[in-house]
């Protein structure tokens, strides 16, 4: 599966895919329909299917767009039917939706929404996340809970090592900034804090990641390893809690 990056906005990323053998072509999550317009015409495409991971304007603005030009089946979160302008595709938890010769299955991933969904394509090893998990960080707990974000978490955790991350923003210098104060011993983090510094001065995107890039790194996806329990003070404790420490701390970051 091809997949591109569109950015919109200040530092969303909008995802396009092609499945080669059908021709099938999607987009994820269209803030913005003008860049992807652009992208679809500079090749000469033709979109046929548009996945939403959660309601948010910068994640659905273009979608009423893009249908009215294109005739793209509208996907999304069965939870979101109210909330995801011009959907008529409704998934949930497990549930799969044919691309082309490719097969996405739906994560349900609440936390940053109530609603939010991610879509896996086993074959092509990649995960769309949305505002779930981000390189090296999570979305902000607008509509959920603590408990809800974790298990969002170790569910993405739990994809194989060498699944790629398409996360829905570039916030990733930020976030290994934050990530250092917590685990400031881990040598793979620090690694990677230069490499992405060194990226986005050359004005790189840091997207990609991987799962397994992640478990190493991310200390939201390490709330239950005693070496990050104990550079927050919470040894021993429940991982929700360190998890929603660690949250805390980086709101107020």
């Amino acid at each position: 599966m091809e997949i591109h990056l569109v950015p919109a906005f200040s530092d969303n990323y909008i995802y396009l895919l092609r499945d080669p053998s059908s021709g099938a072509v999607g987009v994820v999550d269209p803030g913005d329909a003008n860049p992807v317009i652009e992208a679809l015409d500079r090749r000469g495409w033709t979109l046929t299917h548009i996945f939403n991971t959660h309601h948010h304007n910068d994640h659905v603005g273009g979608n009423h767009v893009l249908k009215t030009r294109t005739g793209a089946t509208v996907i999304g979160a069965r939870a979101d039917v109210a909330r995801i302008p011009d959907m008529e595709t409704c998934l949930g938890e497990g549930e799969t939706i044919s691309f082309g010769s490719q097969t996405a299955r739906v994560l349900f991933v609440p936390g940053h929404t109530s609603g939010h969904i991610a879509f896996w394509f086993p074959e092509a090893k990649a995960v769309f996340c949305g505002d779930t998990l981000f390189a090296l960080g999570c979305g902000r707990l607008f509509e959920g809970t603590p408990a809800q974000m974790w298990s969002s978490l170790t569910k993405l955790r739990a994809l194989p090592d060498d699944t790629a991350v398409y996360c829905g923003h570039e916030y990733t210098l930020s976030n290994a900034r934050f990530a250092v104060t917590i685990e400031p011993d881990n040598q793979d983090l620090q690694a990677r804090a230069t490499e992405i510094t060194a990226k986005r001065e050359r004005g790189e995107p840091t997207i990609p990641t991987t799962i397994g890039e992640e478990k190493r790194t991310n200390p939201f996806l390490r709330a239950d390893r005693p070496e990050v329990q104990a550079a927050v003070g919470m040894a021993g404790a429940d991982p929700v809690e360190v998890f929603a420490e660690i949250r805390r701390r980086k709101d107020n970051f």
